[in-house]
């Protein structure tokens, strides 16, 4: 699970980056070409309290890994920016899951903006054009060759071609149009045909709005006002103000408790943000518990019980007999998986069942 944390120069993207990994990445370099990376345990309450009944002997949270990434330059006539990055962060720009967009929204007069004021909106669209010039000219240089070669190889060979042509043509159209590709609807087979190019505008995208001290309180209108004007599937809207997340990192707990009554927080935004990111890549966790471990198992929504075994261990989706499932709230309740069953709530579940997020788990297979 790889999210990568995207942003124009002055944005914040390392300081969210720091506050989110507890790293200590050098900040201020507008827009950097140095590449960091950072893995973040994903809160799950549900852990600590099935760690507190069964006493493991250690707890394994889910988590997810974040890259920051250098910003690309302006894309102007017969050059496209994000061609300019680096070969290695360009890779891992494409490789990533999802992409977590950093907008500049605070003021702050030691900082200038390089287009001398602040627009969060502008800034949003800027990138999301640069993103979408770069999937543009993949297309473009994609259809060249198709056209090129259509004409040759076997029946097979020509027929793939035209399959692919026919599915690119459509995707630069809705491109040319200024519109990102995550809106576009695609079967199994279109979703094959073009896995490959691992498009920008294709993947999950979180907005994450940085913002000021001052307009903390005013996070909830500051997002509406984002997400209103934009309306993109699967894509997640959310803010924070990275760099009081910061300082709050370096508090002890009962100075950053008074600190964040003073601002009106009810809790730090960074367990938010990790699960928003979670959500982005459409994840649930199932979980198992024993007196050798409590642990969180992602898993893609929608999974069966059979994946969810695969995902512990191939052996275990190979000799498959039954998945013993009891919901986290039942077992909490009821403290035993004995307790569960006697009152009905633990279930025989075969390979077809879909495991819900919270599912408490334990995979019976033959050796």
């Amino acid at each position: 699970m790889q999210i990568a944390i995207v942003g124009l120069a002055g944005s914040g993207k390392t300081t969210v980056f720091n506050t989110l990994t507890r790293g200590h990445a050098q900040t201020g370099g507008y827009g950097g070409m140095e590449l960091h990376v950072g893995t973040v345990k994903v809160p799950d309450e549900r852990l600590t309290k099935l760690a507190e009944i069964f006493k493991p002997k250690k707890i394994v949270q889910a988590d997810v890994t974040y890259f920051d990434l250098g910003a690309p330059p302006a894309s102007i006539e017969g050059r496209v920016g994000t061609e300019e990055l680096p070969a290695d962060q360009l890779a891992r720009l494409r490789e990533a899951d999802a992409l977590l967009h950093v907008v500049r929204a605070f003021e702050d007069p030691a900082v200038p903006h390089s287009e001398g004021s602040v627009d969060a909106w502008r800034d949003l669209e800027r990138l999301d054009f640069e993103f979408l010039m770069s999937d543009l000219s993949l297309v473009e240089k994609r259809l060249e060759r198709l056209k090129a070669s259509g004409h040759h190889g076997t029946p097979a060979e020509r027929e793939a071609n035209d399959h692919e042509l026919a599915i690119l043509t459509r995707l630069h159209a809705v491109l040319v149009d200024g519109r990102s590709l995550r809106g576009e609807s695609l079967d199994a087979d279109e979703e094959k045909a073009i896995r490959g190019f691992r498009f920008l505008t294709q993947k999950p995208v979180l907005v994450l709005l940085n913002v000021g001290e001052t307009d903390i309180r005013r996070e909830a209108e500051i997002v509406s006002g984002i997400t209103s004007r934009y309306p993109h599937p699967r894509t997640l809207v959310s803010a924070l103000s990275a760099k009081i997340e910061m300082e709050l990192g370096e508090l002890e707990t009962d100075e950053a408790a008074v600190f964040m009554e003073e601002l009106g927080l009810k809790e730090s935004s960074l367990g938010r943000v990790i699960k928003l990111s979670y959500q982005l890549l459409g994840l649930l966790s199932f979980l198992t518990a024993g007196p050798d471990e409590v642990r969180a198992w992602p898993i893609p929504d929608g999974s069966s019980s059979v994946e969810a075994a695969g995902a512990i261990h191939t052996d275990l989706a190979r000799g498959f007999i039954r998945a013993e499932v009891v919901p986290y709230e039942d077992l909490l309740a009821l403290k035993t998986m004995a307790e569960a069953r006697k009152h009905g709530k633990l279930r025989s579940e075969g390979k077809t069942y879909i495991v819900k997020d919270g599912d408490v788990v334990e995979i019976l297979f033959s050796k």
